[in-house]
């Protein structure tokens, strides 16, 4: 499994449950489509967190990179509905971070061939 990670601040004056609904429309549809297996939004506690870090983590769980490239290029196409929920979610965030992990070791690790 691969996990598409962003992390972001509201804008000023942005209810946090107004994005909470927002993310939950556009992840939602992109799982309804089978574009991401499974979502999940996070806030910071505490003000514990990394250094640049936002408020917010969202997490997305894709099962190879040829269903994440599947899922940008149908947000890349600005045709709706998706588009919609897209600017539903980005307009009310700011400070945007991403990054991509997988699992690991993941399924296609060998053990014992190693060269290094």
């Amino acid at each position: 499994m691969n996990i598409y990670h962003a992390w972001c601040d509201l804008k000023p004056g942005v209810r946090d449950t107004d994005f909470s609904d927002g993310v939950a429309k556009y992840l939602g549809y992109l799982q309804s489509q089978d574009l991401i297996e499974s979502w999940r939004l996070t806030r910071r506690k505490l003000g514990l967190g990394g250094e640049g870090l936002g408020e917010f983590h969202l997490m997305m769980e894709v099962r190879d990179l040829a269903q994440l490239d599947r899922a940008f290029g149908h947000v890349a196409s600005r045709g709706e509905p998706v588009e919609g929920f897209h600017f539903g979610v980005n307009s009310l965030a700011q400070n945007a971070r991403f990054a991509l992990y997988r699992d690991f070791p993941d399924a296609e690790r060998q053990r014992g061939s190693e060269k290094f």
